[in-house]
């Protein structure tokens, strides 16, 4: 096995063992990013000085018998993460030479343990969208086919795991964003429940949906990373102070007497054949794993689109207000005047999703239409996060499919952005709901493009919906196919 092939327990075992270096293993995923990296487009910017220099400092750690579990390994982030004098620039021409002068708690925590930031990876603008074709610094390519998308907005944090250029990375999740780029990348990938990770230093889309999390080669990974980052933190207002439990200790594999609840409005006419052929081999699965069926209902679901991009909108025409080319950001050098220089800098450093999400937003907010649009979704939401509650009071886990479709060609929705927003239908009520969900890939089309299924879980329930995926994933052979690039 090379060393980019490892997981995060596997290089840990590797590194404490001996048999090789964190420079070494660095070394190696550099030399792994630069083979692939002009037929995948991950990455924005990389680090490799600073990542070497990480790795040393490492290995002295290790030597010193005071390592964590992630000391040593190879990670990179999404470019949405505030990281202290390294380029940040959250996919936009906005932010092109934006460098922080303080870092994520995410990142901080993982810098802690000893993590060797590789680099900054690619994503939509600002995190809006769902195939990695908004960003202004190009497409993200899917490594199982490089004419398709990855999924978005955290492409280049699925297609980096599963191009094997990183260890395990870190996205955000506002309404689909890791989970549908894991199940298009053939990746596991975790969305939190809200509050449980620090956003301070995260580059702020929809302030009420927006949740950091992990994307990763197998479940334990994934556990390993949550843990890292979970807890609280003083810095956020929306971080809950709850404690962290290991979540490595729940991946029993045990789940006889699991109740999974199958909602019958995820189960649609729409929905793509070899998708739903996955998801009746997943059912077939747990069965014989010893989880318990029941048919739910969350009658609202039809409604979780038109009202996560109410107020997904809403809440960005308000925090990108800040990009006005005066404290930060992109400036127009053709300006005359403050007015002319706040309207051309906008119009130069925002792409067109960004700016049509805006006008969305700053409509549903407008004089007489608040009422009718903003206050009204958020009432559909507290309906949808009723359904929620009201089914985990019969079930332990919900299972549906991550996506009606498996990854589509690149281009072919650029045009329609209306149906580009119903490829989140499954992810977006968990948003809504504040709850949490991850993707655990499923199976693969007839085609050989990946297929995930997504696990929900109650309100901090992370740790049942760990083990049910680590159970499945034991079952089955899906996660330990590799994309040939």
């Amino acid at each position: 096995m090379d060393i980019f092939e490892c997981t995060i327990k596997q290089l840990n075992n590797w590194l404490h063992a001996g048999r090789v270096s964190s420079v070494e293993a660095t070394r190696a995923m550099l030399e792994r990013i630069e083979s692939v990296e002009d037929r995948v487009g991950s990455f924005i910017t990389r680090t490799p000085e600073s990542a070497l220099a990480e790795a040393a400092a490492a290995d002295r750690r290790i030597a010193s018998g005071n390592a964590h579990i992630l000391t040593g390994i190879p990670l990179a982030l999404k470019d949405i993460f505030l990281t202290e004098g390294i380029r940040t620039t959250c996919g936009s021409r906005m932010l092109h030479n934006f460098i922080p002068p303080y870092s994520a708690t995410a990142w901080e925590r993982l810098r802690d343990c000893g993590s060797v930031l590789l680099g900054k990876l690619n994503q939509d603008e600002f995190a809006m969208g769902s195939s990695n074709e908004s960003s202004a610094f190009g497409v993200t390519r899917n490594p199982w086919d490089t004419a398709r998308i990855p999924g978005g907005s955290s492409g280049g944090s699925a297609a980096a795991i599963a191009a094997r250029q990183a260890t395990a990375t870190l996205g955000t999740d506002t309404g689909g964003s890791i989970r549908q780029p894991s199940s298009h990348c053939g990746c596991v990938g975790l969305k939190p429940t809200y509050g449980r990770v620090s956003r301070y230093g995260v580059i702020a889309f929809a302030s009420s949906l927006d949740q950091v999390g992990p994307i990763t080669r197998d479940v334990t990974d994934c556990a390993i990373m949550l843990g890292a980052v979970a807890g609280y933190d003083p810095k956020d207002s929306t971080s809950v102070n709850a404690p962290v439990p290991d979540y490595t200790a729940a991946l029993t594999g045990d789940i006889k007497g699991l109740r999974i609840g199958l909602p019958k409005e995820y189960y649609i006419d729409g929905l793509d054949r070899d998708v739903q052929a996955a998801m009746d081999r997943a059912i077939e699965t747990y069965r014989r794993l010893g989880a318990e069926f029941v048919e739910i209902s969350l009658p609202h679901t039809d409604y979780a689109v038109a009202t996560y991009y109410l107020i997904a909108t809403a809440e960005a025409s308000s925090n990108l207000a800040r990009y006005d080319g005066v404290r930060f950001g992109h400036r127009s050098e053709q300006a005359e005047g403050l007015i002319d220089m706040m309207t051309k800098s906008r119009s130069e450093g925002f792409g067109a999703e960004v700016k049509r999400r805006i006008m969305l937003g700053t409509y549903a907010l407008s004089s007489g239409y608040y009422d009718a649009y903003y206050v009204k979704a958020q009432k559909v939401r507290t309906l949808i996060m009723g359904d929620f509650t009201r089914a985990f009071e019969h079930v332990d886990a919900i299972l549906t499919p991550v996506a009606p479709t498996p990854a589509f060609k690149i281009g072919e929705m650029v045009d329609d952005p209306l149906q580009m927003y119903l490829s989140d239908i499954f992810t977006i009520p968990v948003n809504l709901a504040g709850t949490c969900a991850m993707s655990v890939p499923a199976g693969f089309s007839a085609s050989g493009l990946p297929i995930g299924l997504q696990l929900i879980g109650k309100p901090f329930g992370e740790e049942t919906i760990l083990r049910a995926g680590h159970a499945f994933e034991q079952a089955t052979e899906w996660h330990m196919r590799k994309a040939e690039i």
